[in-house]
């Protein structure tokens, strides 16, 4: 293998700092922003994102002077969504699990605050979703993200959500601070699973099982989307999301067994 030159690992580390940086961000930034952000001169940061912006992993918004995340950093993660395992085995088991229900089934993993969904399987004759593969959303409004957050250790959950201002609220739902967040978790922690009903999109409910893997950390969550006021089974959907889930949790490397019966969500305890 050849030397790598010592000059060009600096520079290396600062375009990887700052594809890194924008990734986590809600939207396009200023150039000083990102700058301060990795420790790097503004006239070095200016030269690699002119870079970053030629080869399209970089989007340069030229009227708000801002900077974000370009088309080729999306193929990337594209290809990573393709090649990671946790995807390869998530898309037959979801695909059997929606068309056992004939409702919609996903595959989400936690990044940060949010959810990414990994996998969208969409059920025939049923409501568009917003959620879909590269999707993100606050991960306290969704039925997989609770699922996961619920898994985590406190002191983790702490760090995630130390105050009123982590929080954001869709269709004027959702817990509104750590108090609320805890509560609903403490429920999904006891019961093996989360609910959400109208979080993210009024009408439709969510049920959603945590996978496990290696030292029952939680790695992603399986869940299915529901009309609120249609037919569906819910106490037939738990188990089978529960099922699908543990069915990953073993594929992963977790030692969640089969899950247990447990009653089905009621109309009222998916409100909570």
């Amino acid at each position: 293998m050849a030397a790598v030159d010592d000059a060009q690992v600096p520079a290396a580390e600062a375009t990887l700092r700052i594809l890194t940086f924008l990734a986590g961000q809600r939207g396009p930034v200023a150039a000083a922003t990102i700058a301060a952000a990795i420790g790097a001169p503004r006239s070095t940061t200016y030269h690699l994102l002119a870079a970053l912006d030629r080869h399209g992993f970089v989007l340069h918004l030229r009227e708000s002077r801002r900077y974000g995340l370009g088309i080729a950093a999306f193929e990337l993660s594209s290809g990573y969504s393709r090649q990671e395992p946790l995807t390869r085995l998530g898309v037959p088991v979801i695909a059997a699990l929606a068309d056992r229900l004939g409702e919609s089934a996903h595959l989400a993993v936690l990044h940060g605050r949010d959810v990414v969904y990994l996998v969208e399987e969409r059920a025939r004759h049923r409501r568009v979703l917003v959620t879909d593969v590269g999707v993100r959303l606050p991960a306290h409004l969704t039925a997989s993200g609770r699922a996961m957050l619920a898994a985590l250790p406190a002191a983790q959950l702490r760090a995630l959500y130390p105050d009123a201002a982590a929080f954001v609220t869709r269709n004027a739902a959702g817990p509104a601070g750590p108090a609320d967040l805890r509560r609903l978790l403490a429920t999904a922690a006891q019961d093996g699973f989360a609910t959400e009903e109208g979080s993210v999109t009024a009408g439709l409910t969510s049920i959603a099982a945590v996978v496990l893997g290696p030292n029952d950390w939680p790695v992603a969550s399986v869940a299915v989307t529901f009309e609120t006021q249609g037919t569906a089974d819910r106490a037939r959907i738990l188990q089978q999301v529960r099922r699908a889930a543990a069915t990953l949790s073993r594929r992963v490397g977790g030692s969640i067994g089969d899950p247990p019966n447990r009653p089905a969500p009621t109309q009222k305890r998916a409100t909570q």
